[in-house]
């Protein structure tokens, strides 16, 4: 007999069938048992009578068990609507309890739980409604992102998670290579060089909902490793690339949150300027009212300074980061005027987070070793870190841009969640540590020997 789901029950009135599933809550009484079985779709009510009530007094909640037995309607005045088999029960005739739960250190379904009790114990956390419905919702949503694009005649290509080490603006995560002692690969704190170096390839569209990581200090809204859908653009412009992502988000809006408010179902663009005139943020909200967790007010923010100056190094940076493109009228002279130069980066706002970021990409080798020599590479320094690249584009690269949202923190906002960690499956504490897995850890003295790595103790 094939397995029949909760939301599959309902119309087999009459019939026998086998359920598999947890128990989520259990009733005994003297001559009668009710538990509901919880599987992927939702709860069935199973009734237990007469010589299985035994064998059921065995079940403790959250046990794995399987269940064979009739579909019957239940009483007009037991109907439970607020669930998928609400109209119907099973009887049950046979029954296998697959594992025993021990009693749970953690309640499910409880949200004032501690955080950090819930990341210790997440694959049962995930078993709260909740969180099911988040991790599943993401699922929905991030399939609808691939389909958007690829009718947009977008190409999802996979780049390496293992790289070069090259300074874009945090702090990278190093990989000590054990064929080639005393180097390091880095993991990506972006694919930013390689979706360039697609355009180089003549893909002209790619996009990738792609994993990355840096090295930073503990924020709220950033995870060590976080994801965000990353994609270029061959021969674009920078309206092109914010048309096309309001087009993406507020066509997902409508179709999964309609219940959602948009402040504008045109989003504004705001420059730089304007936004910090007018509310003090490069990143404002301009919700209506902020007091109403409905309300969606997205804003494109453009016109950025190219640059901005690094006080403890005494030196002009990349506001951005160093690929991004001046605007035409600084390409000559941004050396001269540092503080005035204006930028083609555009940024994504929604409700005051910043969501994604981007830019039009310096296309010229030219221009983007003047750029490196201004923040101070010299050039054996830009040939290391950098040689890569600007040897591509002496090979014929065309102008390109993209942009690149971050889906946690996207998530979270449409889901109502204060945090991306109730968004993301396996999160990590506030802190950087797999609770769960108890990571950072130590790791074999062998290992290191292998690496050519050794300790040194450091000064608390």
């Amino acid at each position: 007999m094939e397995r029949v789901l909760s939301s599959e029950v309902s119309a087999l009135v009459g019939q026998n069938a086998k359920m598999q599933g947890w128990a989520q809550t259990i009733r005994t009484h003297a001559k009668v048992a009710f538990v509901d079985l919880r599987d992927r779709t939702g709860l069935t009510q199973l009734v237990f009578t007469g010589d299985i009530l035994e064998a059921a007094a065995k079940i403790t909640p959250e046990s794995v068990i399987t269940v064979e037995g009739k579909v019957v309607d239940r009483p007009q005045s037991l109907q439970n609507a607020n669930i998928v088999s609400g109209k119907v029960e099973l009887t049950i005739e046979k029954l296998v309890i697959e594992s025993v739960a021990s009693p749970l250190p953690m309640p499910l379904n409880d949200r004032s739980v501690g955080e950090e009790v819930r990341l210790r114990y997440r694959y049962l956390d995930l078993r709260s409604q909740k969180m099911a419905e988040n991790i599943r919702t993401r699922h929905r949503l991030n399939q609808f992102i691939r389909d958007y694009l690829t009718e947009q005649d977008f190409v999802e290509i996979e780049t390496p998670y293992i790289s070069k080490s090259t300074p874009e603006g945090a702090r990278d995560y190093l990989v000590p290579s054990r064929i080639a002692p005393g180097k390091f690969y880095a993991l990506p704190q972006s694919p930013q060089q390689y979706k360039q170096l697609l355009m180089v390839a003549g893909m002209e569209k790619y996009f990738q909902i792609v994993r990355c990581f840096r090295d930073e200090d503990a924020r709220t809204d950033r995870q060590p490793e976080f994801t965000q859908l990353d994609l270029e653009m061959s021969f674009t412009s920078q309206e092109e690339i914010l048309n096309l992502i309001e087009g993406l988000f507020l066509t997902m809006i409508k179709k999964y949150f309609p219940e959602k408010k948009l402040t504008s179902t045109k989003i504004p663009r705001l420059t730089y300027q304007e936004a910090m005139a007018k509310y003090q943020s490069d990143k404002p909200d301009l919700r209506q009212d902020k007091n109403d967790p409905n309300e969606l007010a997205f804003a494109f923010v453009v016109d950025f300074p190219l640059f901005e100056w690094k006080e403890s190094e005494k030196r002009w940076d990349a506001t951005h980061h160093p690929f991004t493109a001046p605007k035409p009228e600084w390409e000559g002279n941004f050396e001269k005027h540092p503080k005035e130069a204006l930028s083609l980066q555009h940024d994504f706002v929604l409700n005051g987070t910043e969501i994604a970021g981007g830019s039009i990409r310096i296309h010229q080798p030219e221009l983007q070793s003047r750029i490196f020599e201004f923040m101070g590479h010299n050039k054996a320094n830009i040939e290391d870190k950098f040689g890569h690249l600007l040897e591509a584009f002496k090979y014929g690269v065309p102008p390109h841009g993209g942009i690149a949202p971050g889906l946690d923190r996207f998530y979270s906002i449409l889901l109502g969640e204060e945090s991306i960690r109730d968004v993301i499956t396996f999160a990590k504490a506030g802190d950087g540590r797999d609770l769960m897995m108890d990571a950072p850890s130590s790791v074999d003295e062998a290992q290191l020997k292998e690496l050519g790595l050794q300790l040194r103790q450091t000064k608390k």
